[in-house]
């Protein structure tokens, strides 16, 4: 049966036909869809875990016991599954193990810009790229055979314009394979280093010969058409933007197994053109390699090594060619991402610009908080890193302890927040967290988490309380804080109480998403123009919902969640109307 599937919805479907019993995985745009669809299937058990370490770690757990497995992430969760992924290239593998990295080119929802590439050459590990849909669905069930042939993880590598546009594919029934049997072998799974050196010649041979089979798989293929000026070596989604700038004017290397390389392929394909061009997304791994063997080709010199590619793009710094746009006489102001209107979050934002405190920010919408004109986070880094980061922060400057606090959300809090707290308590630190606690998993677009009390498929289960960790962990019962983030007055003095403290505390800021299902929507807010005195201090909390017209404030009644943050703001009693009616 053929259908339009997106890119991630195909590799969910790969999964289903390959056979494949568990997904573990951690939400992170863009590869969020491919465990939601996974779920669907009755067959395969499918799990949020509470980071991609964990994730990958299930998933290698369920291949020793022989089952096909499967873990994703975005590319900046590959760095924190990094251990274990190292790890499963030396161990290899019982039942198939597929492990899907979706990179982001142009951080259209990333704090960074990275190539998974070079992790696959750097554990020595096979890397399949799809360049469609169809091709996500075919690759996903090759990538399961491709690990059992070699005894080897396979990485599965997408990007967002693969992961997220939508293209014809092929269904299939789904294929039950037989658990395989596991037989122990500690010279194979126990990876002390004894059995570690031996292991490691395994890793090494594993990868010469893929690299002999590379050089007839599946996944690559070469397309030569009557020109033999020009032969194009390129991978995933820049093979169709070449496509439809070139079109048949040019030869095609298409690669589909990025790592490793068929070198003998390359070699013929080259040979056969006066000049070869690398088209490749971010890093130069391609072009090196040929430059490495002795081929001479184009590739950086033409096209940026930073960004998101487009057909525009290629057919300028290739052919020279601008392409043609309509333009607007007036320019179209940006409309930068901001905290939804009702959003939980806002005022404790407002809060901590209000005392002038050093935040040391997290990931998640949160990090919103750090725009203007709330601009209330200082730092933000990776996920977790506001709570040992503030520790370092404070212990340079012990001084500033009563002016600084962490910021992290219950989802983040779960996946890598939790070793911080501990340090910070086993070191005698003196910090305060604040655990933005919204009842789901936000910016990745409402998943479970540890916190929540539902698991992926929806059923009930333990819901984790952060002050319980916190308790745990060692912090004093009465330094540990529940606040209504809607309550200005009731944060204020929670924060000005804690940060008096010689110890650490923790303040959770807990109240719902106003963008879940349950969430009931307040009756809206209005202003009186006549008692309004333009002093723009509703303005502060940064809401959308929010304007000066005419030298009046405005709120939008259609998007106006009645929250009341801006009413608590008005000295002049100007805002009516909300819960109040």
């Amino acid at each position: 049966m053929k259908k339009i599937m997106l890119g991630n919805e195909a590799v969910a479907r790969g999964l289903y036909e390959a056979g494949c019993r568990l997904v573990s995985s951690y939400p992170g745009t863009p590869s969020t869809e491919i465990t939601e669809y996974a779920a669907l299937y009755p067959e395969i058990y499918a799990e949020w875990a509470v980071n991609e370490k964990v994730a990958l770690e299930v998933a290698l757990g369920a291949s020793v016991a022989g089952g096909r497995a499967f873990s994703c992430m975005k590319h900046v969760g590959l760095n924190v599954a990094a251990d274990p992924l190292f790890i499963s290239s030396y161990t290899g593998i019982n039942g198939g193990l597929v492990i899907g990295v979706a990179d982001d080119p142009g951080m259209h929802s990333s704090q960074n810009e990275q190539d998974s590439r070079h992790y696959a050459e750097a554990a020595k590990l096979p890397m399949i790229e799809p360049s469609d849909s169809a091709e996500c669905l075919e690759f996903t069930k090759e990538a399961f055979e491709l690990s059992e042939l070699f005894n080897t993880p396979v990485i599965l590598r997408l990007n967002t314009r693969v992961s997220h546009s939508q293209s014809v594919v092929e269904t299939a029934e789904r294929k039950e394979t037989e658990l395989k049997k596991y037989i122990k072998d500690p010279s194979k799974w126990v990876m002390i280093p004894a059995n570690a050196r031996p292991r490691h010649q395994v890793v090494e041979k594993r990868i010469c010969d893929i690299s002999d089979y590379a050089e007839n798989c599946v996944f690559n293929k070469t397309e030569i058409h009557e020109c033999t000026s020009i032969g194009i070596i390129t991978a995933g989604p820049s093979y169709n933007y070449a496509r439809e700038v070139f079109g048949d004017t040019v030869s095609y290397l298409k690669i589909g197994m990025v790592y490793p390389l068929p070198i003998n392929t390359i070699r013929e394909f080259a040979s056969r053109f006066e000049r070869v061009i690398v088209i490749e997304e971010l890093d130069d791994i391609i072009e090196s390699f040929c430059r490495q063997a002795g081929l001479t080709v184009e590739g950086k010199n033409l096209l940026p090594i930073t960004g998101e590619f487009s057909q525009e793009l290629l057919a300028e710094k290739i052919l020279g060619k601008a392409a043609d746009y309509d333009s607007f006489e007036e320019p179209v102001p940006p409309r930068p991402p901001v905290l939804c209107p009702g959003c939980p979050h806002r005022g404790v934002f407002y809060v901590f610009k209000k005392l002038k405190l050093y935040v040391s920010g997290d990931i998640g919408c949160y990090t919103l908080g750090a725009a203007p004109p709330l601009a209330a986070i200082d730092t933000t880094f990776c996920m977790g890193a506001s709570v040992s980061a503030l520790h370092g922060y404070n212990k340079i400057l012990p001084e500033n302890t009563k002016k600084s606090v962490a910021v992290i959300g219950d989802s983040t809090f779960m996946h890598s927040g939790i070793t911080g707290l501990a340090n910070i308590v086993y070191n005698k630190g003196i910090s305060t967290v604040v655990v933005l606690d919204n009842r789901i998993t936000g910016m990745t677009g409402h998943q479970e988490n540890p916190c929540s009390g539902h698991t992926l498929k929806g059923e009930s289960t333990a819901e984790i309380m952060p002050e319980n960790i916190a308790y745990a962990l060692g912090v004093k019962k009465e330094r540990v804080v529940t606040v209504d983030p809607a309550d200005l007055a009731e944060v204020e003095a929670a924060l000005r109480r804690e940060l008096e403290q010689d110890e650490p505390s923790v303040i959770v800021a807990r109240r719902p998403c106003a963008l879940l299902k349950y969430v009931k929507r307040e009756a809206p807010y209005a202003v009186d123009r006549e008692k309004c005195r333009s002093c723009r201090a509703c303005m502060s909390i940064g809401c959308p919902c929010i304007s000066i017209t005419n030298g009046k404030a405005e709120i939008n009644q259609s998007s106006c969640a009645g929250c009341a943050l801006c009413m608590q703001l008005c000295r002049f009693d100007a805002i009516i109307g909300g819960n109040t009616q």
